[in-house]
């Protein structure tokens, strides 16, 4: 059963002046560090997966096949297995498997395919007689990949980049339970480990307070974009 917390409840609790600011910004960390990666790799691999399907500029029936099943291997794998099992590799890359610092490199491996098959789903939506009308003018695959399938796309691309960080606030708080900081780590340490009820239900309170900031966000900045 959850108790008061020793330390006292919400402003007395010493827990939530030295260590709560610190790990709402470990989550933002984590969040935005691995969201970028996630937008670099993610894209170009959703492009591709689309191009490379029946439907896109160049399709490759057995390479779409092969990265396809990778893309949902990639997606299947639960995210607290993942990051278990990723640690020999966490640690080449950043000389840790602790901290938030290396909960990036299994956050960015998870989200890379869900992300990538987002993209691709976006991708389908866009109307083939404007890619053809185009194709027709001469534009080379870059371009029309550049200036119709992303432009067109780019409402749902967006819409779909605020779903994966969304997803990602989940993980980061699974991924505090073993050693990768934000407010997971301090909901696990303190509000289930040391029956702190005040610091479980405060991290609770922030991860759905930024979740909600990202969604309007990602909402928004879809709706200004989007001129269909």
């Amino acid at each position: 059963m959850i108790i008061a917390a020793q330390d006292g409840l919400f402003l007395e609790n010493e827990v939530f002046a030295n260590q709560l600011p610190a790990a709402i910004l470990e989550t933002i960390f984590m969040t935005a560090a691995t969201g970028i990666i996630v937008a670099l790799l993610g894209l170009p691999l959703g492009i591709a997966l689309h191009n490379l399907g029946p439907k896109g500029l160049a399709p490759r029936p057995k390479t779409y096949r092969v990265v396809s099943i990778l893309v949902d291997i990639g997606r299947s794998i639960p995210f607290i297995v993942l990051m278990i099992s990723l640690i020999p590799f966490t640690r080449f890359m950043v000389g840790t498997a602790l901290g938030w610092q290396a909960a990036v490199v299994p956050l960015s491996v998870g989200a890379i395919p869900f992300f990538a098959r987002l993209v691709e789903n976006a991708l389908r939506e866009v109307d083939a007689g404007k890619v053809e009308a185009v194709k027709m003018m001469g534009a080379s695959s870059r371009h029309i990949m550049r200036q119709v399938q992303v432009r067109e796309a780019l409402p749902g691309i967006v819409g779909g980049f605020t779903v994966t960080l969304v997803a990602l606030i989940s993980y980061t708080a699974m991924a505090g339970a073993v050693g990768g900081g934000g407010l997971g780590a301090l909901a696990y340490n303190y509000g289930y480990q040391r029956y702190q009820g005040d610091t479980m239900l405060a991290c609770v309170v922030l991860l759905v307070i930024i979740v909600a900031i990202l969604q309007w966000t990602g909402d928004r900045m879809a709706r200004t974009i989007d001129h269909r």
